[in-house]
């Protein structure tokens, strides 16, 4: 062994036992769709004083936490999210009602005296906003009440708790310590002891987001100017016991700077989140288990090896994101699933060069495999390296652009293909070139599986290299399938998800199956009749419809019990209107992006010819995946996102093997056509594209099948981009650029100058050009 290999064992050996130290050491971090729970966006907003700034979004980050922390959620979590959003994750929360409006108010609390002359003041309504001093408002019975200014904030106010009366009289009460306020606190009731009872004036209001939730008479053994000592009192109101715990958190917690604004809230039912952990693992097994039956039938002994540093790739994925810190979500685990798949793409590059140069070495006499493999792995990179850069690009895009679960999935596929380079580059060369230098091997080459190109390959060797002199009669056929499937936009328009439209959408699991046309009746009974009703599968609906609250949503739910026995909410979205067109701007500005990067990066590693016809291929791809989805009747969301912008960065993948091969090939046969060179470079690639081809779709197909509702149509997109991405790459991508050529001419590029190969005589030399 060498020196650069003894590097690459140890950097390979090193990588496995950091990453079993890791997996062994570290819990994940589960995402709320996978563990179920409720997720809440909120947005702070400017008052007349204060901009909702980073700084302010901070102070109610702060605020939140303690209020979330006196809800008793277990592990609960917040960060901001930008300058004006904040991320509230609660797991295990299925009734969020309650909490979000714990969390939301703005908590304005204050303390005042009551004016003695209450009679003048006009009735108001209660709830309505506290009145400067002396004018009228209405305390917690609805009787006129007059008050004075603040005398005492929130901010004063150390610790809350709820109590209840042992003996039964005042029911639930909240109890308030006061901390810097104690002083004030003496005053304002020392103040009240000094009118006589009966007087208004004896009074003092405590105020809670402009109501009088509580006004107390001070009690007869309180001194005039003295007041209660100590720094304590209760806040009584006949309160319920949940009442009582959510307004101690309220007033514990503190008020808001600023006010915020719901703008997000999502609720998933553990029983979702575990089965999708379960068919997603299934899926993982499944798909990994047919790709390694697949690899290792049709490169032999080094697929096997291939299948032995994936496993190794996939240990290594999974501690590079607990390492992280990711938060693995449902998508994060599609995209981990997609990336195992993909990882087999390097290894396939690797394997097919180095067939083609074990055979072009033995009609010369010389059959060294180690060579050849070594020769293989360097001709291979420039496409590995094009190749993984343009899926990068891809992920880089999901987690700048996109939110949500859908940046997990971004995070996850960027680990992949990080991490898939380094084992087909760095790991799986290492125990290919340690197995194929064994006497044993080099006497059985065929045992091998890269002693020859193969019985597809010899049949591809064999035909018309100049299949490509008439571009068109491959190009309009995939024009016109491409144009009828994008035709469904037009006739069928596209449905939308919540996630880019606004609104709300909740999947209920019902006790008893019933008809679609039922439930969309009972909703309607529920006051809801221009609700989208549908079947989710399994027996579940799923109902679309405009923001509501959660109140109204609870009426849906008891009207879908009343025909099915019981309705379980299953998983709830809320998107606000502003968010909603936001995420719908961003996902154009995403798509967009993509193009542009696919485009600026081919046009500096290839021709601007290179460029329009991977762009093509790219258009063509993504128009047959949402063409399919709007014939289809399927709803467009983030998740759907992820799924184009990663046929995106498959397609150009697809096109850079061809296109690299297509440069290569042209500086060595510069006297042919550049239509029979093209033609040439698309057969002598086509194994690589069918087999990299088949073994993502083994792990995609395992997704559709085992994956559940929630992964289907993430599945579909991809094995309709997968598929369209395998053929659009040979009639589209290749006529194009073929075409663009003779209307544009350029030379080709100058001819490199390589070492042969050594022979089975001369033994591969530590630095050797190969």
């Amino acid at each position: 062994m060498n020196r650069s290999s003894l590097v690459r064992a140890l950097m390979s050996l090193a990588a496995l036992v950091a990453a079993t130290a890791i997996v062994l050491t570290t819990s994940p971090t589960l995402g709320l769709d996978l563990r179920g729970g409720t997720q809440v966006v909120l947005q702070t907003r400017d008052t007349a004083t204060v901009e909702a700034d980073a700084e302010a979004t901070d102070r109610v980050l702060e605020v939140l936490r303690r209020r979330v922390d006196a809800l008793g959620v277990a592990e609960p979590t917040l960060a901001r999210s930008g300058e004006q959003r904040i991320v509230v994750e609660l797991p295990g929360l299925q009734e969020p009602q309650e909490a979000v409006e714990v969390i939301g108010r703005t908590a304005q609390l204050s303390f005042h005296p009551v004016l003695s002359d209450p009679a003048a003041a006009p009735d108001t309504v209660q709830g309505a906003p506290t009145p400067a001093e002396g004018a009228p408002s209405v305390d917690e019975s609805g009787a006129p009440v007059a008050l004075g200014p603040a005398a005492l904030t929130g901010e004063g106010v150390e610790a809350a708790s709820a109590g209840i009366d042992p003996q039964g009289t005042s029911g639930w009460f909240v109890g308030v310590d006061f901390g810097e306020g104690a002083q004030a606190w003496e005053a304002l009731t020392g103040q009240a002891a000094c009118a006589p009872l009966g007087n208004p004036a004896r009074r003092v209001a405590i105020v809670l987001d402009e109501e009088v939730i509580s006004s107390p008479q001070v009690n007869v053994d309180v001194a005039c100017e003295v007041g209660i000592q100590g720094g304590s009192t209760q806040i009584t109101g006949s309160f319920t016991q949940q009442e009582a715990q959510d307004l101690a958190a309220l007033v514990e917690g503190g008020a808001l700077p600023v006010p915020v604004e719901v703008i997000e809230q999502r609720t998933v039912g553990p029983t979702l989140g575990a089965s999708a952990i379960e068919a997603s693992m299934t899926a993982v097994a499944l798909g990994l288990a047919a790709t390694a039956v697949f690899i290792t039938v049709v490169y032999r002994l080094v697929g096997l090896l291939a299948v032995i540093a994936l496993t190794c790739y996939a240990l290594i994925s999974y501690a590079a994101l607990l390492t992280l810190g990711a938060t693995i979500t449902l998508p994060g685990l599609a995209g981990f699933v997609l990336a195992v798949g993909m990882a087999v793409d390097a290894n396939v590059l690797v394997y097919e060069r180095a067939r083609e140069e074990y055979t072009i070495g033995a009609r010369s006499g010389r059959r060294t495999l180690r060579a050849a493999l070594v020769h293989g792995f360097r001709k291979a990179f420039s496409a590995i390296a094009d190749s993984n850069i343009t899926t990068l690009l891809s992920a880089g895009l999901l987690f700048f652009l996109a939110s949500g679960p859908v940046r997990g999935f971004g995070v996850t596929l960027g680990v992949g293909v990080v991490v898939s380079m380094f084992s087909a580059l760095v790991m799986t060369r290492v125990l290919t070139e340690v197995a194929l230098a064994r006497p044993s091997i080099a006497h059985r080459p065929r045992v091998s599986g890269i002693a020859s190109i193969g019985r597809v390959r010899s049949h591809l060797s064999s035909r018309d290299q100049d299949w490509l002199r008439r571009p068109a009669l491959w190009l309009i056929p995939a024009l016109a399938v491409t144009g009828a499937l994008l035709a469904g936009v037009a006739v069928r328009g596209l449905e939308l998800g919540v996630e880019f439209t606004g609104g709300r959408s909740i999947e209920y699991a019902l006790q008893a199956a019933v008809p679609v046309e039922t439930a969309r009746d009972a909703v309607a009974g529920a006051g809801f009749p221009q609700a989208v009703v549908q079947e989710a599968g399994d027996g579940d609906v799923r109902v679309r419809l405009a923001p509501i609250t959660d109140t109204e949503q609870q009426q849906i739910r008891d009207g879908l019990a009343g025909v099915a026995g019981q309705a379980t909410v299953v998983s709830d979205e809320l998107i606000g209107p502003t968010l909603g067109e936001e995420l719908r701007r961003n996902a154009l500005i995403a798509l967009g992006v993509a193009l542009a990067a696919q485009l600026a990066y081919l046009a500096v590693r290839f021709r601007w010819v290179f460029s329009a016809g991977a762009v093509a291929a790219l258009g063509c791809n993504v128009a047959v995946v949402v063409g399919f989805f709007a014939w289809t009747g399927r709803t467009l969301d983030g998740v759907f996102l992820a799924a184009v912008l990663t046929v995106i960065g498959y397609t150009v993948n697809d096109s850079v093997v061809v296109f690299d091969r297509v440069r290569e090939t042209w500086a060595r046969r510069r006297e042919e056509s550049f239509a029979r060179v093209c033609g040439s470079a698309v057969l002598a690639t086509l194994p690589r594209t069918v087999n990299t081809g088949a073994s993502t779709l083994f792990v995609l197909i395992a997704l559709l099948v085992l994956g559940g509702d929630s992964l289907s149509d993430f599945a579909t997109a991809l094995i309709l981009g997968v598929v369209a991405g395998t053929v659009s790459t040979a009639v589209v991508a290749a006529p194009v650029t073929v075409l663009a050529h003779r209307r544009w001419p350029t030379p080709p590029p100058a001819a490199t100058i390589t070492a042969r190969a050594p022979t089975a005589r001369g033994p591969l030399q530590s630095g050797a050009v190969v």
